[in-house]
């Protein structure tokens, strides 16, 4: 029995192209999320990065305060005053100092782990201290320029 072309089944070739547009154009799109995807979970990892940086100059802070002045507020403020910088980018000199050492391996760090751009400020009063990590997270999706992350704490 012969069957007419009007009653052929099967896909024409419009048909198997129109397909294949549709599956390239999502495809396209999986790419295009998958793209964007990383760029904002290499944002996550540096916004992370920077607060156990903060953190770690914090436990720097803290730790360096003798034992003899926890309960003496001037000599306490004292230890804590000896790690107060103005905001740098620079990686400073060696020093003798303890605090010196200590401020000096948080900016290499911070370089290591967030880019050679990154800055390090910190601010002191009494007890109190401030923390802040600058760096560029333009790489990623709405990211700015200057990014930061302050750290507050009482000692």
């Amino acid at each position: 029995m012969k069957t007419s072309p009007r009653h052929a089944a099967g896909m024409s070739l419009l048909e198997v192209m129109i397909a294949v547009l549709i599956l390239a154009i999502g495809l396209l799109g999986v790419a295009a999320l998958q793209a964007t995807a990383l760029k904002n979970s290499q944002g996550s990892l540096a916004r992370s990065q920077a607060i156990m940086d903060s953190y770690a100059m914090m436990d720097s802070i803290r730790a360096s305060i003798p034992v003899a002045a926890i309960n003496d507020p001037v000599a306490k403020a004292n230890a804590i005053a000896l790690y107060e910088m103005a905001r740098t980018c620079v990686v400073p000199a060696a020093g003798a100092s303890l605090a010196e050492n200590d401020r000096r391996e948080w900016i290499q760090t911070m370089h290591s782990t967030l880019g050679q751009g990154s800055c390090g400020t910190i601010d002191c009063e009494d007890t109190v201290c401030t923390v802040t990590v600058e760096w560029d997270e333009s790489r990623t999706t709405g990211g700015e320029q200057n990014f930061s992350i302050s750290t507050v704490s009482q000692l």
